[in-house]
């Protein structure tokens, strides 16, 4: 009995907590004079000038959605969910722009490790961007760096 009882208190004083994720926070990482937001950008970046594929990191923002004035009424607290709920509507609401990490003639590239809470929408909305006005873009999304190989493998495949 004694040594369960002990056991337990072990298993406990050794148990590891885990907190709460916040936003994710990638290591800003700087290489060739380039401010990479990500060690996974600087490994594609490193990838893509080895094989000798010409890209431009961060070199276009595309407007997604367009800055539009509200008319209606509308309801609700602030967005992060404090103050009281009041008229929020007849204003202006702005777009939503994305930049992706890497473009090049045929294809565009966003590494993403750990995506963030509004990137999946986003990325959708891109998606829809690409099919309707850049038919002839191939996109892709690595999220490791074995991915990133792949990337440069399927593209220089393409170049063929």
């Amino acid at each position: 009995m004694r040594k369960a009882y002990i056991h337990v208190i072990n298993v406990l004083v050794r148990r590891k907590f885990k907190r709460k994720r916040g936003p994710v926070v990638s290591k800003k990482v700087t290489y060739d004079g380039i401010n990479f937001a990500s060690g996974l950008e600087k490994y594609m970046y490193q990838a893509l000038k080895k094989a000798k594929i010409k890209s431009e990191y961060e070199g276009e923002t595309y407007q997604l959605l367009d800055t539009f004035h509200f008319e209606n009424e509308s309801y609700e607290r602030q967005s992060n969910g404090k103050g009281e709920m009041k008229n929020r509507g007849c204003k202006k609401v702005l777009g939503i722009k994305y930049t992706p990490d890497f473009i090049g003639s045929d294809f565009i590239i966003e590494t993403k490790g750990r995506a963030n809470e509004s990137f999946p929408i986003r990325w959708k909305l891109f998606k829809n961007y690409v099919r309707t006005r850049l038919p002839h873009v191939t996109l892709y999304k690595p999220q490791k760096q074995s991915e990133c190989d792949d990337v440069v493998q399927l593209i220089l495949n393409k170049q063929k």
